[in-house]
This record gives C-alpha cells, structure tokens and sequence, in this order.
C-alpha cells in the first residue's frame, strides 16, 4: 500500500524544510517540490509554464507512485486553491494508495518574519512577502487538514503529519470493522 502526501502551504510556510524531515522519518520514501519542475531564470508564469510544471509534476509523481522502492511519495508546492489539488490527484494513479492532503498554516507575523529572514539571506526576492501573505488565507477554504506550524519545529511539523496519517489509518480500520 502507497501513501502519497501532499503539503501545501505559501511561500516561506516551511513546506520544504518538514518534508525534507518527513522522508527521513517515513523511510522508503521520495520527494518532490512542485518548485523543482519549473526552476527557471528568469521566472515566468505563463499559460505555457503553467501547463509545462503540472505535466513534469504529473510525470514524476506517477513514476514515483508505479515504482516498487517506494512506499511514501512525499509532495509540496503552494497549492492555495482547492482546484489545483484536484488536478493533480486526478491526473496519478491512485489505485491502492492513501492519500493525505495537508496545507501547512502560520500567523501572518511569524510568516512574516520567515520571509524576512529568507530575503536577508538573499534566498527570496522581496516582493515575495506581499505575494505570501495573500495567499495565507486562502487555505482555510481548502479539503485539506491543517497544521499551524508557527510554534513548531520542521521535525515537529513531519511528527505532525505522521500523526495525522496514523489517525487517518486507525479510522479507516476501525471503520472496516
């Protein structure tokens, strides 16, 4: 049985960071940043683009799924609208896989302060704290379960999400008993 994780969150929410942890804590398990299918200079966000990183994403992710050495297909991108979490399991084979959507949330301020740092450290351009704390809300209106992750630890954040699929599990055992 597979189980496939997808974490949303905004830019700077730590999606990257907890999944990163959440491999290592799964074991056999792979991860993909919806970032890495489209890392390009400069960045464009075209009809072109957006086409091209949701077949690169679709492509890698149903290789990750079809494939035997793993058990746990990690997932993250910002995904801030319920459709785009849609098309994309729409677009995998899910037969026999458990699937868990997770948007990961902060306070505006901690989020804030995340981003600042980042673009101190020259890892973000600054005009990605206007664009992040925008896209904060939307996730509330999302099938998603939440994790607020402003108090916690990227190894707290995939402790977190390990919990939430176990719950899920014991649920659906008990369901089918």
């Amino acid at each position: 049985m597979k189980t496939l994780y997808m974490i949303g969150g905004t830019m700077g929410v730590g999606k990257t960071t907890a999944c990163q942890m959440l491999k290592k804590q799964l074991g056999r398990s792979v991860f993909l940043d919806g970032d890495w299918c489209w890392d390009m200079h400069p960045f464009q966000v075209t009809e072109e683009t957006k086409k091209m990183v949701l077949q690169n994403i679709t492509f890698l992710l149903s290789s990750f799924l079809r494939c035997q050495a793993y058990e746990n297909v990690i997932f993250c991108w910002v995904m801030h609208e319920q459709q785009i979490i849609d098309d994309l399991l729409a677009r995998h084979p899910l037969a026999g896989c458990t699937v868990h959507t997770i948007s990961l949330v902060c306070t505006e301020e901690v989020l804030s302060d995340r981003l600042k740092k980042d673009v101190a450290a020259g890892i973000r351009a600054e005009d990605v704290l206007l664009r992040s704390t925008e896209r904060l809300g939307m996730y509330q209106s999302l099938h998603t379960k939440k994790i607020d992750v402003s108090a916690l630890s990227p190894q707290q954040t995939a402790a977190q999400i390990i919990k939430i699929a176990s719950e899920a599990a014991s649920k659906a055992e008990s369901n089918q008993n």
